[in-house]
């Protein structure tokens, strides 16, 4: 069960694993538009490829519903794999006699929530990783199964660093499957003292404050890059920020959030010196590198300032 690109290496994985592991059944979310409102409908990553491999798909967008249960339980599963899909009821996970388990993008109970990848990076971790464990009713608080640890570069964004862990959960969960396979799981209780939160992010918690110091605005904007992006306004309108970098160039005397151009580079105040932007996107225009929308700004007397 799953639907964006970060479970499609775990399914391609477990087929690869035929003949000793079936694949019985591919459960994802339903076509709907992807790109845009008005885009047409679009299948999710994980259909894309179990069409690929020939398996067969359920689509279904409400799990919590009797006819969803009886449709899983027709396949007779041994065991049900989650990889970034939807809250499942007890009805769903308790099918199994070997039980279902699910792939995580964090080191449990670090990062408990929806988007565990961009908040270990927004707040400037070093480390990350994936877990696997088994459902429970609580979101996220299941008996560990095992785990792998990955550093995270000191630039790497959330987009890039998603794509790293989706290859390494692709063997993780492989492990996974030939531990409950052969009887060797000794589930590990989490220690819910240690446990931080993911929440799902919004466009509230994405604007970015520029009251900041400068490596937390640079940890911000690539924990959010390349979706659902760090925002700000400029003049009235919003602007998307991709891709920046601290500038080491010069010290900022200046309110955060006031911007200045230093050598075709544009540069913006935080709380303790200049964060240089690389990719920006003003308000219905296309992303572009900072410097060419640099070159459309007026300096005059009154001073530039993001808000």
């Amino acid at each position: 069960m799953g639907t964006p690109q970060f479970a499609v290496p775990s399914l391609r994985r477990i087929v690869a694993m035929s003949p000793e592991f079936e694949t019985v059944l591919v459960v994802t979310g339903c076509d709907k538009p992807r790109r845009s409102k008005n885009s047409p409908p679009e299948p999710t990553p994980v259909k894309q490829a179990a069409l690929e491999l020939g398996l067969p798909v359920f689509e279904a967008d409400d799990v919590t519903t009797p006819e969803f249960a009886e449709k899983v339980a027709e396949s007779k599963p041994d065991v049900i794999v989650v990889a970034a899909f939807r809250i499942l009821p007890p009805a769903v996970f308790e099918l199994p006699p070997l039980g279902t388990f699910n792939l995580h993008g964090s080191l449990l109970p670090a990062y408990r929530g929806a988007a565990p990848v961009n908040w270990s990076i927004i707040n400037g971790d070093a480390e990350t990783g994936v877990t696997t464990f088994f459902l429970q009713q609580s979101v996220d608080t299941g008996n560990i199964i095992t785990s792998d640890s990955t550093p995270i570069g000191p630039e790497e964004n959330a987009s890039e660093l998603l794509e790293r862990l989706s290859e390494i959960g692709a063997g993780t969960l492989e492990r996974t499957l030939r531990m409950i396979a052969s009887g060797s799981v000794t589930p590990e209780k989490q220690d819910d003292r240690l446990a931080t939160k993911a929440p799902k992010l919004h466009r509230r918690n994405t604007r970015i404050d520029w009251n900041q110091p400068v490596q937390r605005l640079h940890d911000f904007i690539r924990g959010l890059a390349m979706r659902p992006t760090a925002w700000t306004t400029f003049g009235g309108k919003n602007l998307k920020i991709y891709r920046a970098r601290p500038f080491d160039g010069a010290e900022s005397s200046e309110a955060p959030g006031m911007l200045r151009i230093e050598d075709g580079r544009l540069l913006v105040a935080g709380s303790d010196g200049w964060l240089e932007l690389l990719t920006v996107q003003a308000e219905g225009k296309k992303a572009m590198e900072a410097e060419s929308f640099a070159r459309g700004l007026r300096f005059g007397d009154e001073p530039l300032r993001f808000e």
